[in-house]
C-alpha cells in the first residue's frame, strides 16, 4: 500500500475495504451476453414431427420446441436485464425445405432474422446453394431477380417489398479461386462500454465442393490457419476479446448441455489447435448440441458450443471482460443451451408472419408452371426407364445448353440410385388434381417442385468415354450376398445404348452399342456430361465419375425444370433409350 493510501486509512480510522472510493476500486468487468442460433434452415413454422419439433432433456423427457414465434419470445426473455447483448447465427439460415420459405427464395427467413434483430451471421455451406452473388446482392442488399413477386422480392407480412438483410454476413475463409482475400467481410467488431469484442466467422471447408453448394469459382481456406490470421489482426487493432463463429461442428453425447468424453467431428481438432487468443468457439453444421470446455493450445479453458438446428435451441454465453486488459476473464465465462419450449406466449408479430407465409405458400403452389400432354411418372419398365426419368435427363441436357461453358454432349440421371436419396420424388399427372387452380395437362408450381429435385445444381463436367462405360456398367451392382442390384441411369434423348442382361455384372455394356449423337462411344475421348452434383460426387453410389474435371455450375434442379416446362407442352418421352440384347 503506498504512503498516501495508508495515510488516508489511518486518518479516517476505517478499513480500506469499507471505505475504498470508486477511484481506488478494481474496475468492474464489462458483461456481454452472446445469444446464437445455428442451422435454422428457414423453419419459421413450429414443426410437429420428432426430428424438427422436439428435443430430449437431460432426463430423457421429450420437449416440444421450435418455431419463430417461440424463438422470438425466448430471445426477449433471455435479453431481459442484460445491457450488452449480441445476437448472431452460425450459418445455414437459408436453403431449408419448408415450402413456405423455399418457394419464396428464402425471403421469409430474412424477414424473421431481421425481426429478431440479428446482428450478423457466418456463412454456412447452404448460404452458397445458389451463388455468391445471390447471397451478397439479393439476400444481403435486396436486389431483385427474375419476375418480381414470382421469382423474388415478394411482399412480406407487413406489406413491404423485400429489402434484404439488416444484418452483416461474414466469412473469413471463402475466397475466389486462386485468391486469399475473403469474398465477404471476415470479422465483425462490436463495442460495449469502451470494450471491443471481435467475431471471426468461418465456413466449413466442405462448402465449395458440397452437393448443393457446389461453387467451382470459389475456394476454401483452412480453418485453423485462417482463424489464427484474423485473431492476430484483431489483436493489432486492440481487440482482445475474440469469438470464433464457426460453421463446422461435431458431436459430444446426447445431453444438450453436456459434453461426453467420446467426441466425433472436425470441430474438436479446431478447438485444440486454434489460436489461444480466441476466447470462445461457437459451432454449427452438424445439427447437434453440446456445451463443452476444451483447453486451448496454451492450456487455458474456453467454451465450445453447438445449439442443434431448426430453432430448437438458443445458445447463451456470458462473458466478463476486464476493462484494463480488454480481455475475457476465462474462468468467469458461462455457457448454456436453452430449449425453445412452447410453454411461453408466442410473439404476436411472429404468429402473424408465419400465418402470412403459410397462406402465401398455398397461393404460390397454385401458380401455373407449364403443360404436359400425358403422364410423367416414376414407373419403370424392365429396362429401368420411366417417362419422368427420361424427361429429367432431357431437362439436365437442356440446362447445360443454356449455361455458359456447359454445352454437354449428354446427360444422365439416377432414377433408382444404388444409395442415397432419389431426386425423382413425385409423378406429374395429366388429369387435373384436387387444387382448384389445376386443369387437365396443367403443371402447377408446387407439383413441379414436388416431382423432381432437392435444390441440387446441374453440373456439366468433363469425363472420359471409359468413365461413361463404367457408369453404365454400374447400373448393376453386386451385393454382399451375391445378388445384383439394378440401379438404372436415364440418359438424354440424344443417347441410345444396348446391354446384355445375361452377362456377368460389370460386363454388360459394349462401347460399340452406346451411341451418342449418332456416334459410338469412344473410350479415349473426353465428353461433356451433365448431371446433378449429388450424382457426380458419388452420393448416388456411382463411383465412375470420380476425377471429373472442368466443372461448370448450371441451374438448380427446380429452376431447370421450370425453364424446360416453359418451352411449351411437354410430351412424355418414349422409353426407347435402353435396349436389352438377346
Amino acid at each position: 500500500m503506498n504512503s498516501f493510501r495508508k495515510w488516508m486509512v489511518v486518518a479516517l480510522g476505517v478499513t480500506l475495504a469499507s471505505t475504498a472510493s470508486p477511484a481506488w476500486a478494481e474496475p468492474k468487468p464489462v458483461d456481454v451476453q452472446l445469444l446464437s442460433l445455428t442451422d435454422f434452415h428457414g423453419y419459421i413454422t413450429p414443426q410437429n414431427n420428432a426430428a424438427d419439433g422436439t428435443i430430449k432433456d437431460p432426463q430423457g423427457s421429450t420437449l416440444v420446441v421450435g418455431g419463430a414465434p417461440y424463438i422470438a419470445s425466448h430471445l426477449d426473455r433471455l435479453r431481459e436485464g442484460h445491457e450488452n447483448t449480441v445476437t448472431f447465427s452460425t450459418g445455414d439460415n437459408f436453403s431449408g425445405w419448408p415450402t413456405e420459405v423455399s418457394y419464396h427464395a428464402d425471403e421469409p427467413t430474412i424477414e424473421f432474422l431481421n425481426k429478431i434483430k440479428l446482428d450478423f451471421t457466418a456463412v454456412g455451406n447452404h448460404e452458397l446453394d445458389r451463388s455468391l452473388e445471390f447471397l451478397r446482392d439479393h439476400m444481403g442488399k435486396g436486389e431483385c431477380f427474375g419476375e418480381i413477386g414470382v421469382d423474388s422480392c415478394f411482399a412480406d407480412s407487413d406489406g413491404r417489398r423485400f429489402h434484404g438483410a439488416d444484418f452483416a454476413t461474414a466469412t473469413a475463409n471463402i475466397t475466389r479461386k486462386g485468391d486469399t482475400r475473403p469474398v465477404l467481410q471476415p470479422y465483425v467488431i462490436k463495442r460495449f462500454q469502451g470494450v471491443a469484442v471481435g467475431f471471426i466467422n468461418l465456413t466449413t471447408p466442405t462448402t465449395v465442393a458440397g452437393s448443393t453448394s457446389y461453387q467451382p469459382s470459389l475456394d476454401n481456406l483452412p480453418l485453423v490457419e485462417t482463424a489464427g490470421k484474423y485473431a492476430a489482426i484483431l489483436k493489432r487493432r486492440g481487440v482482445k476479446a475474440i469469438v470464433a463463429n464457426v460453421h463446422e461442428g461435431g458431436r459430444a453425447g446426447d445431453d444438450y448441455n453436456g459434453c461426453a468424453d467420446q467426441k466425433t467431428g472436425p470441430i474438436w481438432d479446431f478447438a485444440k489447435n486454434a489460436s489461444p487468443d480466441i476466447d470462445v468457439i461457437v459451432t454449427g453444421h452438424w445439427h447437434w448440441y453440446f456445451t463443452c470446455s476444451v483447453p486451448d493450445p496454451a492450456g487455458n479453458p474456453r467454451p465450445v458450443v453447438e445449439a442443434a438446428n431448426h430453432g430448437r435451441l438458443i445458445n447463451e454465453i456470458n462473458l466478463k471482460i476486464d476493462r484494463r486488459t480488454r480481455d475475457v476473464i476465462r474462468t468467469e465465462t458461462t455457457a448454456i443451451n436453452h430449449p425453445v419450449t412452447r410453454d411461453v406466449t408466442p410473439d404476436p408479430a411472429m404468429v402473424k408472419m408465419v400465418d402470412y407465409w403459410n397462406a402465401k405458400q398455398k397461393e404460390t403452389y397454385a401458380k401455373p408452371y407449364g403443360t404436359i400432354t400425358g403422364d410423367l411418372t416414376r414407373t419403370r419398365d424392365a429396362t429401368g426407364q420411366s417417362t419422368l426419368g427420361n424427361a429429367v435427363a432431357d431437362v439436365e441436357y437442356f440446362d447445360s445448353q443454356q449455361t455458359e461453358g456447359g454445352r454437354a454432349d449428354l446427360a444422365m440421371v439416377a432414377v433408382a440410385p444404388a444409395q442415397g436419396s432419389n431426386s425423382l420424388r413425385g409423378d406429374l399427372r395429366f388429369a387435373k388434381g384436387t387444387n382448384p387452380a389445376d386443369s387437365d395437362g396443367q403443371v402447377l408450381m408446387g407439383e413441379s417442385w414436388a416431382a423432381w429435385g432437392y435444390a441440387n445444381p446441374v453440373l456439366t463436367v468433363s469425363v472420359q468415354g471409359s468413365q461413361l462405360e463404367r457408369a453404365l456398367e454400374q447400373q448393376w451392382q453386386t451385393q454382399a450376398d451375391g445378388s445384383v442390384k439394378f440401379a438404372p441411369l436415364a440418359v438424354s434423348k440424344n443417347v441410345r445404348f444396348a446391354y446384355s442382361p445375361n452377362r456377368p455384372a460389370g460386363d454388360r455394356i459394349n462401347p460399340a452399342d452406346v451411341i451418342i449423337n449418332g456416334q459410338p462411344l469412344d473410350l479415349g475421348r473426353t465428353y461433356r456430361l451433365a448431371a446433378l452434383a449429388y450424382t457426380l460426387l458419388g452420393a448416388d453410389g456411382y463411383t465412375a465419375f470420380a476425377g471429373y474435371t472442368d466443372a461448370v455450375r448450371g441451374s438448380r434442379d427446380y429452376e431447370a425444370m421450370r425453364a424446360y416446362l416453359r418451352q411449351g407442352p411437354l410430351t412424355p418421352p418414349a422409353l426407347d433409350r435402353a435396349v436389352p440384347l438377346p
